[in-house]
């Protein structure tokens, strides 16, 4: 009989899980809301009970599986399988969330950063296309990311793949982990908002952007991306810019890491209308080969990209 692996993707509102093939193909996914009250006690034993009950629903035994693997925000020890700091779970203490896994499934399991495990699936069977070299680069609330190189995570000292954190204008915004001018601070949705509060003040010319900023009304990232498709003047201005910057640190990224960049979120949902530009950019500041090797692409795995890279984190056990 073909073994099986299990993925879950552990978010502050939702528990994503899966029952994969070993090659990486989903057969069966179902989600639970994440209960974080008391500290987040609730949420490793429902985390076991939802994988038990879906095995005693599907008549299938543990023996079938070669491995759970997770991911998890926070800073996960991949050794010991414990994490820390995951303060959207309520998680403010150390979890031994492996031993207990383990102990209440009977089947051994993995974890990893949720960031990183994405960036293991887009990379196993997404737009990576199962290549050795990824970037994957996330654009939502803030901006994060995961480095996989020889087929591998990049964690470093602990630390590796801070794509955020790149800092693409010294002395630029404030960023929240104390630094200034953090590529999060700009191409995050976030920071695209910011961008587009910064520039309407020194715009002169008509827009729709900046009469909503300047009669404050809620201006979102999609908006923005909205009206620059629309023509809006300002709002082209700060599309430009953003990807000015993704762009400036694809390049860096690109001459560090010679790789396939994949990008997913929100701002992503824009689609070939920022990467054609973040292109633009990255061609413009690359490195001679590193242009010519490199290859960006807008993410196919959505929502399934967590799951996915943390089925595959259950691989070592094979």
């Amino acid at each position: 009989m073909d073994k099986k692996l299990i993925g879950v993707d552990l978010g502050g509102t939702t528990i994503k899980f899966a029952i994969l093939t070993e090659n990486g193909d989903i057969q069966q996914k179902w989600s639970v809301e994440t209960n974080i009250l008391d500290e987040g006690s609730h949420i490793v034993p429902d985390i076991v009970a939802s994988i038990n009950h879906h095995l005693d629903l599907y008549k299938m035994d543990k023996d079938q599986f070669i491995g759970i693997g997770m991911g998890t925000p926070g800073t996960v020890d991949v050794e010991k399988g414990t994490v820390v700091g995951a303060y959207n779970l309520n998680w403010k203490t150390l979890q031994n969330v492996k031993a207990e896994i383990e102990a209440g499934t009977g089947i051994k399991f993995a974890v990893d950063n949720d960031a990183n495990s994405a960036a293991l699936g887009e990379s196993w069977k997404g737009a990576g296309d199962n290549a050795k070299e990824v970037v994957f680069v996330t654009l939502g609330t803030g901006v994060g990311g995961g480095v996989v190189t020889d087929g591998k995570l990049v964690h470093g000292m602990g630390a590796g793949g801070e794509i955020g954190h790149i800092n693409v204008h010294p002395g630029g915004f404030e960023c929240t982990c104390g630094n200034k001018g953090c590529l999060e601070t700009y191409a995050s949705a976030t920071g695209v908002v910011r961008v587009a509060r910064a520039m309407a003040e020194e715009f002169a010319g008509k827009s729709h952007l900046k009469e909503a900023v300047d009669n404050g009304e809620e201006v979102t990232s999609k908006l923005v991306f909205d009206l620059a498709k629309d023509g809006d003047k300002l709002a082209d201005m700060v599309v430009d810019r953003v990807c000015y910057y993704l762009g400036l640190a694809a390049a860096n990224l690109g001459s560090t890491l010679n790789s396939i960049h994949c990008y997913r979120g929100g701002v992503s949902a824009a689609g070939r209308f920022l990467l054609d530009r973040v292109d633009k950019y990255f061609q413009e500041f690359a490195f001679p080969t590193v242009r010519t090797s490199t290859t960006l692409k807008l993410a196919e795995l959505g929502n399934d990209a967590g799951v996915i890279g943390a089925a595959s984190l259950a691989l070592q056990f094979k």
